[in-house]
């Protein structure tokens, strides 16, 4: 079943987040010397991650061009407006507090490497192991992402089977047009793009600044379409021309 790593995926993190809302007794200093911990562990995996482009101009111009569409279509606040949905409709912890969880959660769990390549391993070759290895990791950051945030956590299993689900779908698909080489070039330079997300998620978990990074969510689109329209560029131009 192509989508057997999404699934188990997405339920890891809930088992994991309501594990952790039974831990939410632990004292607050406790609380937040672990998120600091995970924010820094995220810091480097974004750097990480970050370093992965050989066209790097390319990751700089989806940034722009993403941010802007982001702002324009505010996903940052219809996120957050869904965040605070559920929170009256389930309550929490605190004003805020499951819409904070639901958003860092969410971003966090979807923007990573693991899921771009696990989805594509399973679109591509019917293989979980990367998916099910993000599943364990999940898991457990789950735990300790919902002792510290509150029941939030729990509601973005729901965004991240969605989002690993159609990429998984899609790769499945998009096979049969573009070649593999093409695919993963593609996922070097989303890759990438993500990762500079994932550093702003660690400074806003850190407290540093508050940077509005759902809003940049748009330029993994413009990274995955950019790949090949720089690899055809001179058919494109020659195209192009041919017109005028």
């Amino acid at each position: 079943m192509v989508l057997f790593g999404t699934i188990v995926n997405a339920v890891a993190i809930a088992v994991g987040a309501l594990l952790g809302t039974l831990l939410s007794g632990i004292k607050e200093s406790v609380r937040t010397t672990v998120m600091q911990g995970i924010a820094l562990a995220v810091l480097i995996l974004g750097i990480k991650m970050g370093m992965e482009s050989d066209n790097f101009l390319l990751v700089i111009f989806s940034l722009v061009v993403g941010s802007i569409l982001g702002e324009w279509w505010r996903l940052e606040d219809k996120l957050n407006a869904l965040g605070f949905w559920l929170e009256n409709r389930i309550g929490g912890k605190g004003k805020g507090s499951v819409a904070t969880a639901f958003v860092t959660s969410t971003l966090v769990y979807c923007v990573g490497a693991m899921a771009i390549l696990g989805s594509v391993d399973s679109g591509l070759r019917n293989d979980h192991q990367i998916l099910l290895t993000k599943s364990m990791l999940d898991g457990f950051s789950a735990i300790i992402f919902a002792s510290a945030l509150g029941l939030g956590v729990l509601f973005s299993a729901i965004p991240v089977f969605v989002y690993e689900g159609i990429m998984t779908l899609g790769a499945h698909y998009i096979n049969q047009i573009i070649s593999k080489d093409m695919l993963f070039a593609i996922v070097k330079e989303v890759t990438a793009a993500g990762g500079i997300m994932i550093i702003a998620i660690a400074i806003n978990l850190l407290e540093l600044k508050k940077i509005r990074t759902a809003n940049m969510l748009p330029a993994i689109v413009i990274a995955a379409i950019g790949v090949p329209v720089i690899h055809n560029w001179p058919h494109i131009k020659d195209w192009f021309s041919g017109l005028f």
